[in-house]
């Protein structure tokens, strides 16, 4: 470790701790916030360019509009209305990927308990894709930061999706 730059260091340690804390949050414990390894629009935007160049699937969802986008290279696939994060608990921008796929989890916070969240897909730490049977308030930010998606279609997303899956979230 010592041959290892500050930032190299620095982003190796961030990783570790992330994947720490995202075990965690799937095993049905509240998640610890962590400063999250932010992506500038440039950068997202290179990245949105190098996947509609590509055959790969991918999902953008924009904050501004409300949507969630899967695509297929450069060929949208299936869109949809969806909830992001309130301004007090905003939805994070940047490039992730699908780290872990639960067909049904509890979702904890600190002031709030979800038994049987469906189609859950975590891109980072406990930042989810996923259903929303309590609420039919799609197109208006009304979560703690993840995207909310009608569980008729979240399912859909989640049988089309697979762990890697790119996930870009822009304004």
């Amino acid at each position: 470790m010592k041959s290892l730059s500050h930032n190299t260091r620095s982003l190796y340690w961030k990783t570790i701790i992330a994947g720490l804390v995202l075990t965690v949050t799937t095993l049905g414990i509240e998640s610890i916030p962590l400063p999250s390894l932010a992506h500038s629009q440039d950068q997202i935007t290179e990245k949105i360019v190098a996947l509609k160049s590509s055959q790969n699937r991918w999902i953008e969802i924009n904050l501004t509009t409300q949507r969630l986008i899967a695509w297929e290279g450069e060929k949208p696939v299936y869109a949809v209305i969806v909830s992001t994060g309130k301004k007090e608990t905003p939805t994070l921008t940047g490039v992730f990927n699908i780290q872990i796929k639960r067909p049904l989890d509890r979702m904890i916070g600190p002031d709030y308990d979800v038994p049987n969240v469906p189609h859950a897909m975590y891109y980072d730490r406990g930042y989810a894709i996923h259903g929303a049977y309590w609420h039919n308030n799609f197109g208006t930010p009304v979560s703690h930061g993840c995207t909310n998606v009608a569980v008729d279609h979240a399912e859909w997303l989640y049988n089309w999706a697979s762990v890697g899956t790119p996930v870009v979230i822009h304004r």
